[in-house]
């Protein structure tokens, strides 16, 4: 098992096949293990390279997770590449996972050669995106299929990183909002930015991404027809031909 320091706490990573590093960035409330279905969509033509965040996973835990929690993860990212000796890397990040390789793309832009942001909400937390959360967490204690997959994230302890997670998703939507520490058009990182139509989490998504699209300087826009929460893993072959697509050009 790989670890790296952050914080003089121990996170997990793996990687798979070789080439290109390609950093895949998990959501919330879940592991890396949300990608163990496509990672072979991906490691024929990149190193593929999966992290469990902090607190998350195979990681150590933390009685509470930052209220910056995004830009936090960001910086989880930051330690490892620089740990590691990894530049030039690609990121695709996934909901929570988006929002923190946007803020290592907007924090060190040399460490990134592309990034795929896919199904997150903006660049500030909205209501319906909390609310959201917070009741399908509930609803998900007492449902077996809910719970079986939740303790194959993240094991016995399941239900307190889950809590956690939705304890800090609301404390920052009432506190902070803002996911990003820079201004999003000071973003230099060619871009990709994905999402369903029918993404339940951000129903809107297609209006927030156009908006983003005339804001941030070298960006493309995907936006799939089906599919629910997230779309790399809803739409996965259509998903990971658009992806591998945009970062071989």
């Amino acid at each position: 098992m790989a670890f790296f320091k952050y914080k003089d706490k121990k996170v997990f990573y793996r990687e798979y096949g070789t080439g290109q590093p390609l950093l895949m960035l998990h959501g919330n409330s879940v592991s890396s293990k949300m990608f163990d279905s496509i990672i072979d969509l991906y490691e024929d033509q990149f190193k593929v390279i999966l992290i469990d965040f902090l607190g998350h996973g195979q990681s150590d835990r933390i009685k509470e997770f930052p209220i910056d929690f995004w830009y936090d993860q960001g910086m989880q990212v930051i330690a490892f590449c620089e740990q590691n000796g990894y530049k030039d890397i690609n990121i695709l990040g996934t909901s929570g996972g988006a929002l923190a390789g946007i803020n290592v793309a907007l924090e060190h832009p040399d460490l990134v050669s592309k990034l795929i942001a896919d199904s997150f909400e903006g660049v500030r937390s909205i209501e319906h995106f909390a609310g959201q959360v917070q009741k399908e967490r509930e609803a998900s204690k007492v449902d077996e299929g809910a719970r079986n997959f939740f303790a194959y994230m993240h094991g016995d302890d399941w239900m307190d990183v889950v809590d956690a997670d939705t304890d800090v998703i609301i404390r920052h939507h009432k506190e902070v909002g803002d996911f990003f520490h820079k201004d999003i058009s000071e973003l230099k990182v060619a871009t990709l930015l994905t999402g369903s139509k029918e993404d339940e989490y951000c129903p809107e998504i297609s209006e927030l991404f156009k908006e983003l699209g005339l804001t941030i300087q070298d960006v493309s826009v995907h936006i799939f027809e089906s599919g629910s929460h997230p779309s790399v893993m809803t739409s996965a072959e259509e998903f990971a031909n658009i992806a591998k697509q945009f970062l071989s050009n």
